[in-house]
């Protein structure tokens, strides 16, 4: 019997769904979910396993149109990289979302070999005649291509998307084991829950002036120990992560730890640092120590 395995990659807007639609095709919560824009900031890979098949799908950073810093540029460059190394590419389209002829990626798209899927997310707050005139506009600009409705967020479609992707799949022996779920380790994932927490607690320029490391994680029988530390560009931005008195820093480790406990299946014990490390999107030394280059 032939196996399939491949990269499906996903690309979109920011706010399309794409890490909604990554973890409710792999079933599990790899990559973290907010409303704000550029919430995924590096490529997350998530994997499933079926007989005959293994699927790697990539969720990408939304694509930023006007980067406005080193660190914008290189998440620019992972979408790049995922149109290139992709067997599948998924684009995830939002209502309301038109292909653009002028626009370079649409270009792309258009004019690659390899199968690309349009995936309309959000179709459940579409009616009926709504939804057929937005399949008709993509299904028009990618004549040949697979357009496929779905709701990342109600789980609906999903499937049948993953049934799609299955044939374009080339025939090629699984890449990791069969029990994979992801090539990432659990302190990347750890050090993702507080910046999530971090982007639903905080506002304002806080949420994307903040970098997360793991500095410290130790792995006991019945508890993790786990020191983070917050890097933020400056003082004012410290104080605010801080808060009066310490409640703010004090309700981030207790919303990051409950989600870290569900998430390992065991109790941890969680310190969280901020430390300012000045404008670290624009400097090339300290987007490499927190391995963005």
């Amino acid at each position: 019997m032939s196996f399939h395995s491949g990269f499906v990659n996903i690309i979109g807007l920011p706010n399309a769904g794409k890490s909604t639609l990554s973890n409710a095709l792999v079933g599990e919560r790899l990559s973290i979910i907010t409303p704000k824009a550029q919430t995924t900031r590096r490529r997350i890979i998530g994997i499933v396993n079926e007989p005959g098949y293994q699927i790697i799908f990539s969720d990408t950073p939304g694509i930023i149109d006007q980067p406005e810093y080193k660190l914008h540029a290189w998440m620019n460059a992972q979408i790049s990289q995922a149109l290139q190394d992709a067997d599948v590419i998924l684009y995830i389209a939002t209502p309301g979302e038109r292909p653009d002829a002028d626009n370079r990626l649409m270009h792309g798209l258009k004019m690659t070999d390899t199968p690309v899927i349009i995936a309309v997310n959000k179709a459940d707050t579409l009616d009926e005649a709504k939804l057929k005139e937005e399949l008709a506009a993509w299904q028009s600009f990618f004549p040949g291509r697979e357009v496929h409705p779905l709701s990342a967020l109600h789980n609906a479609g999903v499937q049948q998307l993953l049934e799609l992707v299955k044939p374009l799949l080339p025939e090629h022996p699984p890449y990791y084991e069969q029990d994979a779920l992801t090539d990432l380790q659990e302190r990347f994932f750890v050090s993702e829950i507080i910046r999530e927490k971090i982007l639903e607690q905080y506002h304002q320029e806080i949420p994307y002036a903040v970098e997360v490391v793991i500095d410290e994680y130790k792995e006991k029988e019945d508890i993790d120990v786990i020191r983070a530390i917050i890097y933020v560009i400056r003082d004012s931005q410290k104080n605010i992560i801080i808060g009066k008195k310490g409640a703010a820093i004090k309700q981030l480790g207790v919303e990051a730890r409950k989600v870290m406990e569900e998430w390992l299946q065991k109790k941890v014990y969680l310190e969280l640092f901020v430390k300012v490390k000045g404008d670290w999107k624009d400097d090339d030394r300290l987007l490499k120590h927190f391995g963005y280059q």
